[in-house]
């Protein structure tokens, strides 16, 4: 089978097209045929080396994936071959043509979700739902600023802020960018390339300030992002990719709470919650994946650069 390779941590440059020996599901696993592998930042921090996770080389990089089942291992009772799924974690590795996981690692695919839409599921949604509802602790009616929100979490929670009631405000990078905002259900979007846009965002809450913020890159935003947050506001920390300047002052004189996690960190029990609810999601269609772009698995290294530009438009999946 062919399967993206890295023999050595570095650049983009180091991601390996290559013919690899197709792999054989052990008990409790199965081997799913990939039909599209999501590309996310955390990728490309794993294949630089700069992650607190790093596998033993060489490996496979991918987290998210689609497809079908195409063998299932002794002891495996929730999925038969031919089942669609969407992968979230694998043994393997996802940007291959086959993907080695868990049993407990893939989960049903709606037929009106596509391969490449599917790829788009796991790290996007799990990270925006346990965002807002485990860590913000977000109610209907509160307001909520999603920094970033063209991307592929971006868009996650700004469908799950929508459907919960919240008023949401979004920012993005570009004309395309504002418009895939407000079509997938933010109440205002702004650009955050724009010199006094926080003004922008201050007086479009009547100067009170929003609930809840969700931060996709902590270096830039977070110093700004306490003084637009309201009484008891909570900032949540999604991405980061450097150090930053704070006045905590900010946070004391508004009672407020920054908060952080990784998805990887999530336990048994917490993910054991958000499964049904994403599947909930995708069933009635509330939880739409966008694909931004579609490239051939040759061009993993392009996904890499292309997933950290700043002007992000839904997700980028690789075509095995």
């Amino acid at each position: 089978m062919r399967a993206i390779r890295i023999h050595e941590f570095g650049g983009p440059e180091v991601l390996k097209l290559e013919e690899t020996q197709r792999p054989e599901p052990a008990e409790g696993q199965l081997l799913v045929r990939v039909y599209a592998a999501g590309v996310n930042p955390a990728d490309t921090y794993v294949r630089s080396g700069n992650y607190p996770i790093k596998p033993e080389l060489p490996f496979t990089p991918g987290t998210d994936g689609a497809g079908t089942v195409e063998m299932i291992g002794r002891g495996v009772s929730k999925y038969k071959p031919g089942d669609r799924v969407y992968i979230g974690r694998s043994v393997t590795g996802t940007y291959a043509e086959f993907a080695l996981t868990l049993e407990t690692q893939v989960h049903r695919l709606p037929e009106a979700v596509s391969y490449a839409q599917g790829a788009g599921v796991y790290v996007p949604y799990a990270t925006a739902y346990y965002a807002l509802h485990d860590r913000a602790k977000a109610r209907g009616g509160e307001t909520l600023l999603v920094h970033g929100a063209s991307g592929g979490v971006g868009i996650a929670a700004v469908q799950m802020g929508r459907a919960m009631g919240m008023t949401v405000l979004g920012t993005a990078g570009s004309p395309e960018g504002f418009e895939l905002v407000m079509r997938e259900g933010a109440h205002h979007a702004f650009d955050h390339t724009k010199h006094g846009y926080q003004e922008a965002i201050l007086a479009a809450t009547g100067g009170r300030g929003v609930d809840v913020v969700l931060e996709m890159l902590a270096n830039v935003n977070l110093a700004g992002d306490m003084k637009l947050i309201a009484r008891d506001g909570r900032i949540v920390i999604i991405g980061s990719r450097g150090d930053v300047t704070v006045t905590p002052r900010e946070l004391m004189s508004r009672r407020g709470s920054v908060l952080a996690f990784t998805l990887w960190g999530v336990t048994e029990s917490e993910a054991a919650e958000i499964d049904p609810a994403l599947a909930a999601g995708l069933e009635n269609g509330t939880l739409r994946p966008v694909v931004g772009s579609e490239l051939p698995l040759s061009d993993a290294a392009a996904a890499h650069r292309q997933v950290m530009a700043q002007r992000a438009y839904g997700k980028i999946v690789l075509i095995p």
